[in-house]
């Protein structure tokens, strides 16, 4: 019949019409898995590592790629440069760049916490809003000065007052708290059923699982005045603080 068209023809046509709609392959060049490679290491590679991770050519090809790759850099006015550290390949900024980074640095070594802050945090984010007195029941150890330090850090904040005797301040979690962590909200802190079973999802600790499997919580019938109050005597806990220097920004000295 005239104007009507098989199913053969039909199927032809939309073969035809998706292969136009499909993109080429990209063609990878050996210097982008190069660049790939040392952007996601956290340490210096060795040209010959890289010339194995490749799977084409050997070092001396590997160390005409970080070349041209540091040739494209400066062209293009990159902050960054691959360098060789210790034997090895490593992808830095450059030092022009260091007044900033210094402050980035800063900022996530203030952010660092000891396991003792952790194990605080942990009460906090799993039962808030939760009490003083409910923290210390579960952790057995005063925990005053380790929510100040929190507060300071942005982690913990002041949620509220409690109904009971006394009305003792409540403790949650910070928008920050949730950035540190990589989650999008509350509801995706790690079910502590799986944290029990030993599958603990990666960025995930035990402290959140001994903070959980604790004797049940008291009702905080301590009267808060004021939420900077100081601790009652025990053991001293601290924040660790300007010891981290293995971060994703390296700033090269």
């Amino acid at each position: 019949m005239e104007g009507a068209t098989t199913a053969t023809e039909q199927m032809e046509e939309q073969t035809a019409g998706e292969a136009v709609d499909r993109p080429e392959a990209v063609e990878i060049e050996p210097r982008r898995v190069v660049e790939a490679v040392l952007f996601a290491a956290d340490s210096p590679l060795a040209p010959a590592k890289i010339a194995s991770i490749l799977g084409v050519g050997d070092a001396r090809d590997v160390r005409k790629h970080v070349a041209g790759l540091n040739e494209e850099y400066e062209a293009r006015g990159q902050s960054f440069r691959i360098e060789e550290v210790a034997g090895g390949f490593q992808m830095l900024t450059l030092p022009v760049y260091n007044t900033w980074l210094t402050k980035l640095l800063r900022a996530r070594q203030e952010t660092k916490l000891s396991g003792a802050a952790m194990e605080t945090l942990a009460v906090v984010a799993y039962k808030q809003p939760v009490t003083r007195a409910e923290i210390e029941a579960v952790r057995g150890v005063a925990a005053g000065e380790m929510l100040s330090r929190l507060r300071e850090i942005n982690l913990v904040k002041i949620v509220g007052r409690a109904e009971d005797l006394g009305r003792p301040l409540l403790y949650g979690t910070t928008k920050r708290f949730l950035e540190v962590f990589g989650l999008a909200s509350l509801e995706d802190l790690p079910q502590v059923e799986a944290l029990a079973s030993g599958a603990a999802p990666a960025g995930t600790t035990r402290q959140a699982v001994a903070a959980e499997e604790a004797a049940p919580s008291q009702g905080g019938d301590g009267d808060e005045l004021s939420s900077t109050e100081a601790a009652e005597p025990g053991p001293q806990l601290s924040i660790y603080e300007g010891d981290d220097t293995g971060d994703g920004s390296r700033p090269d000295a």
